[in-house]
């Protein structure tokens, strides 16, 4: 799905609390080392920004509240991303001292080669 960098940028530009209810929260239980806690709290976050269809997940901590604010950099950083916008590159000509700089180049390694081949 193509998302307008308009509708990034936008969210990008939203509070933590604005972007928060933008998006459909999920927590459910982290796998991976962590211990008993670890494995009985549903401390892992997904995040997934309705506008863009945007989907992060966090699940390096053992605390809920750090895993939403370490989705939420995510889910900012990818839509700074998608915001990006290519500045629009205009085509230009060598100057005329730049072209006449060149061919005079190409002309003395030109005639410094041809003195190479001598008469054996």
């Amino acid at each position: 799905m193509a998302v307008a960098p308009q509708v990034a940028a936008r969210a990008a530009a939203l509070s933590d609390e604005a972007l928060l209810l933008e998006c459909e929260v999920n927590v459910y239980i982290g796998s991976g080392p962590g211990g008993q806690h670890r494995n009985k709290t549903e401390s892992a976050v997904r995040l997934t920004h309705l506008p863009t269809g945007i989907t992060v997940s966090a699940s390096e901590r053992r605390s809920q509240l750090m895993n939403r604010g370490a989705a939420l950099e995510r889910l900012r950083e990818t839509l700074k991303k998608l915001a990006y916008v290519a500045p629009k590159r205009v085509p230009t000509k060598p100057s005329r001292g730049s072209q006449r700089r060149r061919i005079e180049s190409k002309k003395r390694t030109s005639e410094k080669k041809k003195s190479r081949s001598g008469d054996w």
